[in-house]
């Protein structure tokens, strides 16, 4: 499956978000790339905005065009407000309940976990990164992947009470995904109308 694997730093900039995680060059240069980039800013319209919006959701989240489209079409024809059941499916990823747990930097590298069959779903191995887990069920690290450096160097010193639809157990090196987050409680800075105003037009 094909992922973005150009500059992260030029993304982040374009954004103005450090949205694949700390970035060094960003805290220096919140600025878009380029040599127009500390120039006087053009006006946007307000489809450019709306589209910007669902570009940041879909790198923030590590998420193609297609499979975008169909979570939004899940989410349009789900109970709920349409941007918010959008962002819950987002956050209910396999690959992204691995990057929360802490056990990744990041969600490429939690992705790469997944891919490489290092996690497990109530017990037994599964290494689609967009399956979507269920509140009740079990997401732990495979017994013989407990030792890898990049899981241990990932989750020392992680808060894992940040995210209170998480209970992390680290002796087991598991957590129970409790329930679907409440959108007050997603951290991400994604304004998620904008998203459904693109795709009602």
């Amino acid at each position: 499956m094909a992922r973005y694997t150009g500059p992260k730093t030029k993304i982040a900039r374009k954004f103005g978000e450090p949205i694949f995680g700390p970035d060094k060059v960003l805290s220096k240069k919140n600025y878009p790339p380029g040599q127009h980039g500390t120039g006087r800013k053009k006006k946007t319209s307000e489809y450019g905005i709306q589209l910007r919006e669902k570009q940041k959701a879909k790198y923030t989240y590590g998420v193609l065009e297609k499979q975008f489209r169909n979570m939004f079409e899940k989410a349009s024809r789900s109970k709920g407000i349409t941007g918010e059941v959008l962002l819950q499916l987002l956050e209910s990823r396999l690959d992204n309940i691995v990057f929360r747990m802490g056990l990744a930097k990041s969600r490429a590298g939690a992705r790469q976990l997944v891919s490489h069959r290092h996690i497990v779903v109530d017990g037994s191995v599964v290494n689609i990164p967009s399956y979507i887990v269920k509140p009740g069920q079990i997401v732990g690290v495979r017994e013989k992947a407990k030792s890898l450096e990049i899981i241990l160097d990932s989750v020392s010193g992680i808060n894992h009470s940040k995210y209170p639809w998480i209970e992390y157990d680290s002796s087991s090196m598991s957590a129970k995904y409790l329930h679907i987050p409440e959108r007050a409680d997603i951290p991400e800075n994604i304004k998620e109308q904008l998203i459904v105003e693109l795709y009602s037009k």
